[in-house]
Order: C-alpha cells, then structure tokens, then sequence
C-alpha cells in the first residue's frame, strides 16, 4: 500500500500550514486519498503548529500519524521543529528555515537535514512573504519522489488562491522545485 505521511510545521500565523489543505485535495484531484490533520496549540499566534497529511492510492482508514512514521517533514519555527520532529522516521528528510530552525548535530546524523531559507526566499525573490506555503508545497514534493504530480498540484494551488496571485504563486512553485534539486545536489555533492 503506497502512503505518504507529511509533517509542516511553524506557528500560528505562518503560511506553511496552507500547503497540507492543498497537498490533500491534489491527491484526491490525482484519483486517490489525501487527509489533513492539524494540531493548533493554545496560543493561536505564536503557538507551535502541526499539520500532517496522509496520502494514499487506497482509502485512509487511520488519519494519524504514529511517531516514527513520517517520511518528511518542512518545519519553519524552532519551537515546533523541537516539538514535532521525532515523529519522523530514521534517515527522512526534514527541510528547514536555516535563519529560524537550527538543527542539533545529533539530528543531523539522524535525519536528512537539508537547509532552505524559505522565507528569504518568499520575500526577497517571489516578492510575497505568502508564498512560503507554495515554495513548501513545491519543496515537499519534490523530496517525497512527486507524490502528486508536479502539474496536478500546481493546478489544485492555482485552484485555492485568488486569479490575481496566480503569477507569483506560480513563480514560488518553480522557485520551490528549483531550490529542492539544488539543495539535494549541493547536499550530494
């Protein structure tokens, strides 16, 4: 049974948690199973968020995830990098804000740790600080072998954000894939 289990993670506010919504509605767009749990901490700004996603070709009959199960995961905020990351698998990918989120050297023999500054990136190339989610989006499927396709996804985004967005958001999903394959081939190198 193919299933995918995704982890975003940041606090309250952040734009990243937009992406789960998006990433399961793409799978089922895609012919096959997407749900989206998220977890809000009693401080709704500022507070650690989490939002899993379960995608799958068959029907989802359990919508959580059990720690050590995750095989990615994009955090954007120390607080929920801390409190979120042991429920990724030994050896997965977790993808981070470098200027927010820094790693123990512990995680780093644990984890695929692969350093993105994707805020930097919102703001200083697409020119939106809004678009993390869709650079995350991109990122994300990108490091989980394209889950959804590539073009499927973008158009389920397309889908989700106002007509009058749709030039940068497109600009972010490319960025997102762009700085993915550059990231992985500095990290191989």
């Amino acid at each position: 049974m193919a299933r995918t289990l995704m982890r975003f993670t940041g606090v309250g506010g952040q734009g990243v948690l937009l992406a789960g919504s998006i990433f399961a509605a793409a799978k089922i767009n895609n012919g096959g199973y997407g749900l989206k749990t998220a977890t809000y901490t009693s401080q709704v700004r500022g507070g650690a968020t989490v939002v899993d996603i379960t995608l799958q070709d068959e029907e989802i009959l359990y919508p959580y995830a059990n720690d050590g199960e995750i095989d990615f995961m994009l955090s954007v905020a120390q607080v929920s990098y801390n409190q979120f990351k042991n429920g990724v698998r030994e050896g997965a990918t977790i993808v981070v804000e470098p200027n927010l989120v820094t790693p123990t050297e512990e995680d780093k023999k644990r984890w695929n740790i692969i350093e993105i500054p994707i805020i930097t990136i919102a703001k200083e190339e697409v020119g939106n600080v809004i678009t993390q989610s869709v650079l995350a989006l991109a990122m994300a499927n990108y490091f989980t072998g394209e889950t959804v396709a590539n073009e499927v996804l973008r158009e389920t985004m397309l889908s989700k954000v106002p007509a009058k967005v749709h030039d940068i958001n497109n600009k972010a999903f490319d960025l997102g894939l762009k700085y993915a394959a550059e990231a992985e081939a500095a990290k191989n190198a």
